[in-house]
């Protein structure tokens, strides 16, 4: 990953904390905290002291409903951020846009790897960007847009039809030429979903590994947790993430995406020790 190696076992993973910083004013957890830059690089600086391997950066929410917003203004928001941040970055810099520009003036600052809700669905121009500058490359499935994706997702054959979507996009982004190393999966956790989709997609990561790249999942405070905890908010799904993100380890996940860095690096770390243990 551009400047960063990680090492990746595909039988017992180390699992990597990629800490969320929405430079939002609408995200579903923190939208408008953040909006001020400084305030924005003093929380990603604080997740990294919390134990982030990665930081993952948004100026755009896509939250189920969220209409989108011109990469004017994404750029407006996102670029006074890492010009502060990415002078003498914490940890990795990951940059979460499916906008070609946007991607091409983040990774120009030295942000190391994008983060592409839609699986390069417009075509591979965003690909194209991530390999002029050596840079990873998440692809994560989504079915529809933010703002139709849980107006009644369906599918006929739901871990077929993911896998099927993201080896489409990991072909794409290859013969863009983004190094086969450099990219990663994502199952797209609350992105067209049901309640009963996310759990299966949690369980049966396994699927997933066939793509031959690691698996980032990013289950943290959504809905689907909120559901099944009695319609508490994000605020107190907590410890519904701290599970989601305990059972993703076990099923072979080697990144989870979170707002609660240090909370969620313990659970990890204790949830890897029990997975890996030898009997004695």
């Amino acid at each position: 990953m551009r400047g960063a190696e990680f090492a990746w076992d595909a039988d017992r993973p180390r699992t990597l904390i990629m800490g969320i910083v929405n430079v939002t004013p609408d995200s579903f957890v923190d939208g408008g905290r953040y909006l001020d830059a400084a305030e924005a690089v003093r929380h990603a600086r604080a997740l990294a002291a919390d134990g982030a391997d990665i930081l993952d950066i948004g100026a755009e929410s896509t939250r189920p409903g969220s209409p989108g917003v011109l990469a004017s203004e994404e750029r407006a928001r996102l670029l006074p951020v890492l010009e502060r941040l990415l002078d003498g970055p914490p940890c990795p810099v990951s940059v979460d846009t499916s906008k070609p520009d946007v991607a091409a003036a983040a990774l120009a600052l030295g942000a190391h790897m994008v983060n592409d809700v839609t699986a390069l669905a417009d075509g591979p121009a965003l690909a194209q960007v991530c390999a002029d500058h050596g840079a990873a490359l998440t692809v994560m499935h989504m079915q529809g847009t933010p703002r139709t994706m849980q107006v009644e997702p369906r599918y006929d054959d739901l871990l077929g039809e993911v896998r099927a979507r993201l080896e489409t996009a990991v072909a794409t982004a290859e013969d863009a030429g983004v190094a086969p190393d450099a990219i990663c999966v994502d199952p797209g956790i609350g992105f067209g979903k049901t309640v009963a989709h996310n759990l299966t997609l949690l369980k049966r990561l396994d699927v997933f590994r066939a793509l031959g790249k690691p698996i980032l999942v990013g289950p943290s405070r959504k809905s689907f947790i909120g559901a099944l905890l009695d319609q508490v908010p994000p605020a107190e799904r907590l410890e519904g993430t701290l599970a989601a993100c305990v059972m993703a380890v076990a099923a072979g996940a080697h990144i989870v995406r979170v707002h609660d860095v240090a909370a969620v690096r313990r659970a990890v770390r204790v949830a890897e020790a029990i997975r890996d243990a030898v009997p004695g």
